[in-house]
């Protein structure tokens, strides 16, 4: 037992295990303070040195990412990325995790989540002016996979509508493994409005620090080290760990913010997000190589009697600490409060390396800048020098263990029945992940602000036209910004390395098919926990995978978010970990808004190309037809040459921007078979293909992934100068990429053959009805 300065007595084991620190932290502490902490300085430390704010397992994983390019302004170590994107325009980027808060609080959770994000880009003086999100949620035959379902989405459309920002694309998937760990991820897109970038690190000692925004009460305390453990049955008790949000008071702050921003008055901003007043009051003190003090009494609360504790790690939302100029101070009081915010003085930058806190007259915190923000600790981990033995008996799995094909039938090892081809395009066509996810977005609103180009569904990734702030010119050509968020998540169980690469190359592929050019990335980084060697090997190897191909595909990485010890504990202690889940949030540019293409068919006769690459393996392996139809996941996903996938996609870009290419689709879940069922659908119009016989099983042909492979449309007016266009690229000398017409756009039906035969005939409509109302009939 410690004695305390305010003679207070807590159990150091307890208050350890509440704050997710070890007794080795706990000593380290005591070093870096030369004294023992006492309560209030145990809780400070347990959220700054939580995985969540110091990425204590992770950070010598992120060391190896890329993170400078032609681009790039502004990298990992703010509030959010900066690229540049000509005109004298700059986005702001980034992606965060609401996982375990939206587990159980799912709407509070998930609209928490989206203002959370938002903060932290207009924080670095950029309006938002779209949202993404990635969400992830057990199979939706158990109803509290549906209740989840509904809250989550439920609560990311109450939030960023009411705050007025789009919701313009995003993914879903469905397995068993996020059952009690659902993912929330949301990314956010922002153009600077200021003339400089807003960074956080204090400046000039004797600066005020202004507290802007909502009141602070107990809501959210803990929510860092919260999202740094795993969930347990018992976790329904951290409910206070999960904050409220208010998007109305959330749109005042952005443009009370922004309006200060423009002033040039304000000189460092930061966020209080998570750990709250903790790390917002370290990290600029630490950015800024100076320290701060601040008064808890000056703080503006909502609830009597909190204690220091609580106010310094309460999580309430929509809440940011300025260092402003002294000289100014009140005009910028004026501004906030004519926003109906609240805006108080409650401290200042000092010269010593401090920061310092004091509640009720007497100081509650005294701990160096350094101590808290700098030399954090690392978890060291081995890591497994070889895959582990489940997943390389896996990757013996051969296509040769499938059925033979009968009579164009085969039988399903999942339900020992015989299908059609026919039969098995709209069995995955209703399969909830492969499914049309309109019950959901149409929820969204995806069109306010007036810059979406396409509305969710009708496009591989985003598009945003970028509209210059007071413009007058209504002739001007725009440019536009593409984003995409992607993760195969069970190809990343299959293989971490060879997964990730691939939801890197997809995510740009995305991107090049509306005729951007891929940019940069955040990713999220959705791991189990990293202190078992499994977890910790799935977590380096998808690293690695990210910085290879983010290396090869020239896309920085700018910045994302850890979240960790994701599974879920049964009352018998049984642990279930997710399947590893890296999102990626890739941006991309185009010059001309009005090139960008859609996924759909446009004209009747046009004609139906593909190109791909012939060292991209093409497999059954660890597909959603091997999954949905057959019920295994096996197999190891196909590799991807990093080179014929930038190759693959540059042809395409070029061919979009010369006016040839007039709709373009990635192949991915599903296999060519399933991305034509979507081009069809989302243009009420058929497909008649024609497909060469080769080595492979005809379901290959149909249903397998990988290849770097791309669908795509061109006007069928326009075939003599696509011909010729053809004769004058570099593709002839591209000996490892193929490209070829396979069929032409029809009225009515979704046409295959192979080989002549005749193996698929269904009409658009019942191709629709299977694809639009899956979800819809499980809610």
């Amino acid at each position: 037992m410690i004695n305390l300065e305010n003679n207070d007595l807590y159990d150091l084991h307890e208050v350890l295990k509440v704050e997710n620190l070890t007794f080795n932290d706990y000593e380290e502490i005591c070093k870096r303070l030369n004294r023992r902490p006492n309560r209030t300085e145990l809780g400070m430390f347990g959220v700054m040195w939580s995985e969540h704010c110091c990425y204590r397992n992770s950070k010598p994983l992120l060391s190896k990412f890329p993170t400078k390019g032609k681009s790039v302004l502004v990298g990992p170590g703010e509030n959010a990325g900066v690229i540049n994107v000509g005109n004298n325009q700059k986005l702001v980027f980034k992606i965060e995790s609401h996982n375990h808060p939206s587990a159980i609080e799912p709407f509070q959770g998930a609209a928490t989540g989206v203002g959370g994000i938002l903060r932290d880009i207009f924080t670095m003086g950029a309006r938002p002016i779209a949202v993404l999100n990635s969400l992830r949620f057990g199979n939706l035959e158990k109803t509290s996979n549906v209740d989840l379902l509904r809250g989550v989405v439920s609560g990311i459309a109450h939030y960023g509508n009411c705050v007025g920002v789009p919701t313009i694309g995003g993914e879903i998937d469905f397995d068993d493994s996020y059952s009690g760990n659902p993912l929330v991820n949301v990314m956010a897109l922002g153009l600077l409005e200021t003339d400089e970038i807003v960074c956080s690190g204090a400046e000039n000692v004797g600066s005020p620090v202004l507290y802007v925004g909502n009141t602070t009460g107990r809501d959210g305390v803990g929510g860092a080290s919260f999202a740094s453990s795993e969930l347990t049955s018992a976790s329904l008790d951290d409910r206070p760990a999960v904050q409220v949000g208010d998007p109305f008071i959330e749109k005042s702050l952005i443009e009370a913010c922004l309006d200060a921003f423009k002033t040039g008055d304000v000189i460092a901003a930061q966020d209080m997000g998570a750990a709250g007043l903790t790390c917002s009051s370290a990290e600029m003190a630490a950015n800024g190589k100076l320290g701060i003090s601040i008064d808890l009494d000056l703080v503006p609360s909502r609830e009597d009697n909190m204690s220091s504790y609580q106010y310094l790690l309460s999580e309430s939302q929509e809440r940011m600490l300025f260092v402003v100029k002294k000289e100014k101070i009140n005009n910028l009081i004026k501004k906030f409060n004519k926003w109906g915010l609240y805006a108080n003085v409650i401290g200042e930058v000092i010269e010593k390396n401090e920061v310092i806190i004091s509640h009720n007259g007497k100081i509650v915190a005294q701990i160096p800048t350094s101590a808290l923000s700098d030399d954090t600790p690392v978890n060291v981990h081995n890591i497994l020098n070889n895959p582990p033995d489940y997943l390389l008996k896996k990757w013996e799995w051969k296509e040769s263990n499938l059925p033979e094909i009968n009579n164009q039938k085969i039988l399903s090892l999942k339900e020992k029945k015989h299908f059609s081809y026919s039969q098995i395009i709209l069995k995955l066509l209703s399969n909830p992940s492969i499914a049309s996810k309109r019950w959901i977005y149409k929820q969204y609103d995806s069109q306010v602000q007036s810059n979406t180009i396409f509305k969710p569904g009708e496009s591989d990734a985003a598009v945003i036209r970028l509209r210059e702030q007071n413009e007058k010119n209504k002739n001007k050509v725009f440019a536009g910004v593409a984003a995409s968020v992607d993760c195969n998540s069970r190809w990343v169980y299959l293989d971490p390395f060879r997964g990730t690469i691939a939801a890197v190359a997809e995510s740009a592929r995305n991107v090049s098919c509306v005729g951007a050019e891929p940019l940069a990335i955040t990713n999220n980084l959705n791991f189990p926990s990293p202190e078992t060697e499994i977890g910790y090997w799935q977590l380096s190897s998808s690293c690695d995978g990210i910085s290879e191909a983010c290396k090869m595909l020239e896309t920085p990485v700018t910045g994302g978010n850890v979240s960790l010890y994701n599974e879920s504990k049964s009352k018998d202690n049984e642990i279930t970990p997710i399947n590893p889940t890296p999102v990626i949030g890739m941006v991309g540019k185009i010059d001309n808004v009005q090139k960008a293409i859609s996924s759909e068919w446009k004209n009747i006769n046009d004609q139906i190309w593909l190109i791909g690459s012939y060292n991209s393996e093409i497999s059954l392996a660890a597909t959603s037809y091997l999954e949905y139809f057959h019920g295994e996941i096996t197999g190891r996903p196909p590799k991807i040459d990093l080179l014929d996938e930038k190759f693959c996609q540059s042809f395409l870009r070029n061919a979009i921007l010369n006016n040839f290419v007039v709709s373009s689709h990635d192949i991915s879940d599903g296999g060519l078979a399933i991305a034509l069922s979507e081009c069809c659908i989302l243009s009420s119009k058929g497909a008649t293909i024609e497909l060469n016989k080769n080595l492979n099983r005809d379901d290959n042909l149909l249903f397998a992934e990988g290849g770097s492979r791309i669908i795509f449309s061109i006007d069928n007016k326009k075939e003599k100068e696509w011909l010729d266009y053809l004769k004058k690229t570099q593709l002839n000398a591209k000996s490892s990429v193929y490209l070829k017409k396979i069929g032409y756009v029809s009225s009515e039906t979704l046409e295959i053959t192979i080989q002549k035969k005749n193996i698929c005939n269904i009409r658009v409509e019942e191709l629709t009805e299977k694809f639009n109302n899956s979800i819809s009939g499980y809610l």
